[in-house]
């Protein structure tokens, strides 16, 4: 027969003992993370009741005596400590974060707190990625990348910006929200906002003012304004770079 009579063992688990009265009251954290607790009628004397614990070790729950319990924790082969409730008291044992509680009726109750493991990690932030620019055929025959980087480069807070370039890729200039606008041998390029909108609008200075809008997310062409049959492509490139 078991003996109800243990040789204490220093241990890195550190324990303690309250004795309460009939009516035992545990005040357990909000939110803590409970293991499975062991129904303290099944401990009966003789073979133990083994409990899972809040961090993977276990406790054998013994009853060695009327109103006595005791309880060997265990993390893998290594007993860590023995836990003893006696005449109505509650044990506690605390390690690593691991809060174990042996009830007078033999119950086990465990959860991690203040620990690393029941620290949850942070999620990393995923990294912000820039759309891929849109590209339109102007009809100067030239090219506009609209492009959002996401960096504030322009006045708006997804940077907006539209890159002009000829046909064979070589880049003429740059606009934003910052600088909105450029001319170059009577054609206009600009971004405008509208509302919470931005457009590329194209404008024909040669052929009367003439106009073409743009939706900046799509590229697609929302508006036109024709002022007359010669507003158009431009015959040639022409030279020099935007202003």
């Amino acid at each position: 027969m078991r003996s109800t009579r243990r040789t204490p063992r220093r241990t890195t688990l550190r324990t303690a003992a309250v004795v309460v009265g009939a009516a035992a009251v545990l005040a357990v954290p909000v939110g803590s993370a409970f293991a499975d607790s062991s129904a303290g009628a099944a401990v009966a004397p003789g073979a133990p009741v083994v409990v899972r614990l809040a961090d993977g070790a276990v406790a054998k729950v013994y009853k060695t005596g009327p109103n006595r319990f005791e309880a060997d924790i265990f993390a893998g082969s290594t007993k860590l400590d023995t836990l003893v409730s006696r005449g109505g008291g509650v044990a506690y044992g605390r390690s690593d974060g691991l809060r174990v509680v042996l009830q007078p009726n033999g119950g086990v109750t465990s959860w991690m707190e203040g620990g690393e493991k029941s620290r949850p990690k942070p999620k990393p932030k995923p990294k912000a990625v820039a759309p891929a620019p849109v590209r339109v055929v102007m009809p100067d025959g030239w090219i506009a990348k609209l492009a959002a980087d996401g960096a504030g480069a322009g006045a708006g807070a997804g940077g907006e910006r539209a890159v002009i370039s000829l046909p064979d890729g070589e880049v003429l200039g740059a606009i934003d929200l910052r600088h909105p606008s450029a001319v170059h041998d009577g054609w206009t390029y600009k971004l405008v906002r509208d509302g919470e909108r931005v457009k590329f609008v194209v404008i024909d200075g040669r052929g009367g003012g003439s106009s073409w809008v743009y939706d900046f997310g799509s590229g697609k062409l929302v508006e036109t304004y024709g002022v007359g049959a010669g507003a158009g492509a431009r015959a040639g490139a022409g030279s020099g770079g935007l202003r």
